[in-house]
C-alpha cells in the first residue's frame, strides 16, 4: 500500500483505491499531493444492507476518503429487483451529498461498481440508467474479483446509455498503454489499474523521444 501511494504521488495519478483500514496511513503518505484517496463500500459483493453501506460511506469519508467506490447489490440486479438497487444508490448518494459540504467541505466522487462480467447487456443498460438518475458521479465496470475486467464492448454499451454528465471508469485487466488507449477511445474517462507505472513508462517510451 505504501508503494502504491508513493507511485501515485510520483506520477500524479488521480487517486489510489484502497481498503478502509488503510485510509489513515494513505492520508499521511499523500499529504500535500494532488492524489485523492478512494475507498470502497459494500466491497466486493455488494451484499451488505443499505444501512451498512451508509455507515461505510460516512466512515470512509470521515477518515479522509475523497472518493467512494460502492458495489451495487448484485443479487438484487440478477433477481430483477431494480427498485431496491435504485433505492440503495439514492440513499447512499443523498446522505453523502447532504453532508459533503456541511461536514466535509469537499465534493465526494461516488463511483458505482456494476461488475459487468456477470451482467448481460439488458442488465448493464438498466443499472447504468439507474446510476445516472441517482446522482452518482461514475459508473465503474469491475471490482477486480470477477472473471474478467473492463472490455471495450462494455464501455461502448455504457456510453450509449449514460450522458457525458457522468464518468465511466474502466477497471480490471488494463495492463498496457494499448489497453488504456483503446478503453479511453471507447469512452472511458477514468482507468483503474495496478499497472499504472508500467503504462506511464510505456507511454513515455513511445512519445518522449
Amino acid at each position: 500500500m505504501e508503494q502504491l501511494c508513493i507511485n501515485a504521488r510520483k506520477y500524479h495519478f488521480a487517486a489510489v483505491c484502497i481498503n478502509p483500514a488503510f485510509i489513515a496511513q494513505a492520508k499521511k503518505i499523500l499529504a500535500g499531493s494532488d492524489v485523492k484517496i478512494c475507498s470502497v463500500v459494500g466491497y466486493p459483493l455488494g451484499a451488505n444492507t443499505i444501512e451498512t453501506k451508509v455507515f461505510e460511506a460516512r466512515d470512509n469519508v470521515k477518515k479522509g476518503a475523497d472518493e467512494l467506490d460502492m458495489v451495487i447489490n448484485l443479487g438484487a440486479v440478477k433477481g430483477g429487483n431494480y427498485d431496491y438497487v435504485e433505492r440503495e444508490i439514492k440513499i447512499v448518494v443523498n446522505v453523502i451529498r447532504r453532508e459533503q459540504i456541511a461536514e466535509y467541505n469537499k465534493h465526494i466522487n461516488i463511483k458505482v461498481i456494476i461488475e459487468t462480467a456477470i451482467l448481460n447487456r439488458d442488465e448493464i443498460k438498466k443499472v447504468c440508467s439507474i446510476i445516472e438518475k441517482s446522482g452518482a458521479d461514475f459508473v465503474k465496470t469491475s471490482t477486480g474479483f470477477g472473471v474478467k475486467g473492463a472490455e471495450l464492448d462494455d464501455i461502448r454499451l455504457i456510453r450509449e446509455v449514460v450522458t457525458r454528465n457522468i464518468g465511466v471508469k474502466a477497471s480490471g485487466g488494463i495492463r498496457t498503454f494499448g489497453d488504456a488507449q483503446a478503453l479511453i477511445d471507447a469512452g472511458a474517462t477514468r482507468l483503474g489499474t495496478s499497472s499504472g507505472v508500467n503504462i506511464i513508462k510505456e507511454y513515455s517510451a513511445i512519445f518522449d523521444k
